[in-house]
């Protein structure tokens, strides 16, 4: 059956999965976060400017919000009362809010950030050895910033953010001015392109620069970048693409330098190979960090991967998850899931992505992965429905794998020249944009120019997994 989701309200979102997770009434134009930050005690002094418009008559707000001190709330520019119950701010205006009214609601706030605890652990702002970092997915934006917690509320940011001059911060967006006055600086990143809450991240820490393509680590506005004329290799079938060098640089801890420039020097590489297939990149950089501790799992966020240092040694052991973080920026990012249901779009087409990249690069073909994978699958317990797996089982494995086997299922379905124009008709069609199952099917079926419902039942739908077509 079907997840369906409940109806909005004020202080649900709907969503079939964590309807406590964002918020009813309201769609959020732009945050404007103003950020000061002392590592050694982790202490955060902050200010949000949420800047919305009404989609319904409100006589209140509500946010997602970690626990925090709240020194005052603005609407409008005017004081306003508010309650923090729980996970929740709640906002009263002075005057209820008409259907269609833009507002802004400022919140002043300081305390000790620290993650939210979940079903898949503490997710948000955490605290490294000498640093820190931000690992939102799915729920974890609350603990840095009061927003509207779902993946479907997509705006843009303005972040400032000051800390200790020893410390390089990265955060989601592009660099637009950096400043020193005495023992601080200020750095301040803007994202233009509308991104979902749990996509935003920060990263502070003892980092080297290191350019990967183009240039360095400053504002790259206006400037103009190299253009590369692709060959579309031979699965696509086409001829040539022209795309832009994309600015592609990391912060990386001095002592693993030697080992990052090993296992990260086909990345120049993988983005060319990623935009031939999926379009051209859809934001002005991409920026990597490694962090000076062990992760349990590389981070996607916005135009940004982080990986531990556990993910380094020197011999690209973790090769595969350097391409599917990078595919995640098109797959995730850009074309975000309108709910956690669909997250198989992100996962399964980000794994077959590695698959793509280890026969480009001279591995094992995407057919044997397929194969190989598909026999573990099967392995496993059939009680599954990829298109709708269940919160519990939203980062399965099966989610993962099986999502990928369903496109490679698809490939020899439709046909090579079919399925690779159909990979990059969707992310160029819906880029920055809302995707479901439902969308991907009817894209799919159009590209292929027939009925494909029956396929998708197989494979999405039906818990016992299909046999694969011959190669």
């Amino acid at each position: 059956m079907i997840s369906k989701a409940p109806a909005p309200g004020a202080d649900t979102s709907g969503d079939p999965y964590l309807p406590a997770h964002g918020n009813g009434g309201y769609r959020v134009r732009h945050y404007e976060l103003t950020l000061d930050y002392k590592v050694a005690p982790n202490r955060l002094s902050a200010s949000a400017v949420i800047s919305a418009e009404a989609t319904q008559a409100l006589s209140r707000v509500s946010f997602d919000f970690g626990e925090f001190r709240i020194n005052r709330v603005l609407v409008g520019g005017k004081p306003a009362k508010y309650l923090k119950r729980g996970a929740k701010l709640h906002v009263k205006p002075v005057k209820s809010l008409a259907a269609g009214a833009e507002f802004t609601v400022e919140v002043h706030y300081v305390g000790n950030p620290r993650p939210v605890g979940s079903r898949w652990g503490d997710v948000g702002w955490d605290e490294l050895t000498d640093g820190a970092l931000v690992a939102s997915q799915p729920v974890g934006a609350p603990s840095w910033f009061p927003c509207n917690d779902h993946p479907s509320d997509k705006a843009t940011y303005r972040v400032t953010l000051t800390t200790a001059s020893p410390y390089l911060v990265a955060v989601t967006g592009t660099l637009v001015e950096r400043s020193t006055a005495a023992s601080t600086t200020k750095w301040v990143y803007e994202r233009r392109e509308p991104t979902a809450t749990y996509l935003m991240s920060v990263q502070i820490g003892r980092y080297d620069e290191v350019e990967l393509t183009g240039r360095g680590w400053f504002p790259h506005t206006g400037v103009e970048l190299r253009r590369l004329s692709l060959g579309l290799g031979r699965a696509s079938g086409q001829v040539e693409a022209v795309f832009e060098t994309v600015p592609q640089r990391a912060a990386v801890p001095p002592r693993l330098r030697r080992a990052f420039d090993r296992d990260f020097g086909r990345q120049g590489r993988m983005m060319e190979f990623l935009q031939r297939l999926f379009g051209a990149y859809p934001f002005p950089e991409y920026v990597i960090v490694v962090t000076d501790d062990d992760l349990d799992d590389p981070i996607e966020a916005q135009g940004m991967a982080i990986f531990g240092a556990n993910h380094v040694d020197g011999r690209r052991t973790h090769e595969r998850l350097v391409v599917h973080e990078l595919a995640h920026q098109w797959f995730g990012n850009s074309l975000t899931v309108a709910d956690w249901r669909h997250i198989w779009l992100n996962e399964g087409f980000a794994t077959y992505a590695e698959w793509l990249w280890s026969e480009e690069s001279g591995g094992q073909s995407a057919d044997a992965l397929a194969r190989a994978w598909h026999a573990r699958i099967k392995a496993k317990p059939a009680d599954v429905r990829i298109a709708d797996p269940g919160v519990a089982r939203m980062f399965d494995e099966r989610v993962y794998k099986r999502g990928a086997l369903t496109l490679h299922a698809l490939r020899a379905e439709i046909g090579d020249p079919a399925f690779f124009a159909l990979l990059k008709a969707w992310a160029v069609e819906h880029r920055h944009g809302l995707v479901t199952t439902e969308l991907f099917v009817a894209a799919a079926e159009a590209q292929a120019g027939r009925p494909l419902r029956a396929f998708f039942t197989r494979w999405l739908e039906t818990p016992a997994l299909p046999s694969l077509p011959g190669s």
